[in-house]
């Protein structure tokens, strides 16, 4: 039974962003992130309502608003944007990469981090430096956009550096749902604020990849998320989710035949070890 909930735990994040990129390579994307929370919000109320689960009170509702609004909404338009781009392993490694942020940002806030957590995140950025520095090489559009994932990944860690001291406290299905409907309000913002047009048809692939992306990720995901960080602890949950890019690379060959270098496996491989080293210094 562990090794299906694990299973299905890492497939269903793995397989993330290959959805949104069937998304994104059709619809704009702030009005594919605008759709997708205002389509998750109601499936996570169901699940919220049901659960009776309470309303973060004082600063907290402001942390869960923001942790939605940018550690969410501009996380996502920023990866979602990167993968039109770029193949969805390399986004999925990118973004996998916000840990790194938040280590950096914990140390700036004196925070003392052992020496095994330092060699960890030199070896991580050294990394992204190989995947990004070849990545260069070959051309503008593709650096650009591992920049865009890459700045979507510090996005994600701001919200959790604010978001971090009301996590005890607030119900995660309550996080959820405020987040998905801060997350849409902002999406649909910036969409009329830089007045993208709107979607105007699909084909099978994106609708297909949009119910993916919310009920498999957005509702199931969430939920088996919290299934596992109970199971297993937060460290073995920070490992699983080490898995999902070497899973959305081979979904990505298998599935849509997105193609990588030699540099980007030494670079993912090099940044995934760092990771691991990294979560080995925390408790969980």
């Amino acid at each position: 039974m562990n090794l299906l909930l694990a299973a299905a735990y890492v497939l269903i994040w793995g397989s993330a962003f290959n959805a949104a990129r069937l998304v994104v390579l059709e619809w704009p994307v702030l009005w594919s992130l605008a759709l997708r929370f205002a389509l998750t919000a109601p499936l996570v109320w169901l699940v919220w309502r049901a659960l009776r689960a309470p309303w973060p009170r004082g600063g907290d509702r402001w942390r869960v608003l923001f942790m939605g609004g940018v550690g969410v909404g501009v996380y996502l338009s920023l990866s979602w944007g990167a993968a039109a781009f770029i193949p969805a392993g390399l986004v999925s490694l990118l973004a996998a990469a916000a840990p790194l942020f938040v280590a950096l940002g914990e140390a700036a806030q004196g925070r003392r981090l052992p020496a095994r957590g330092w060699l960890g995140l030199a070896l991580a950025w050294g990394g992204v430096c190989v995947l990004g520095g070849f990545r260069a090489a070959d051309g503008l559009a593709e650096a650009e956009a591992l920049g865009i994932a890459l700045g979507g990944a510090a996005v994600q860690a701001l919200g959790l550096l604010v978001y971090a001291p009301a996590r005890a406290r607030v119900d995660p299905w309550t996080a959820n749902l405020v987040q998905s409907c801060a997350a849409a309000a902002v999406t649909l913002v910036l969409a009329l604020a830089f007045a993208v047009p709107p979607p105007e048809g699909a084909s099978a692939a994106a609708i297909g990849g949009m119910a993916y992306s919310v009920v498999l990720v957005g509702v199931a995901g969430y939920a088996l998320f919290f299934v596992v960080i109970g199971r297993f602890g937060a460290a073995r949950a920070a490992a699983l989710q080490l898995l999902a890019p070497p899973v959305a690379v081979a979904i990505g060959w298998a599935g849509f035949g997105e193609r990588l270098y030699a540099t980007d496996l030494l670079g993912g491989a090099m940044t995934l070890l760092g990771l691991a080293l990294l979560f080995r210094t925390r408790p969980g």
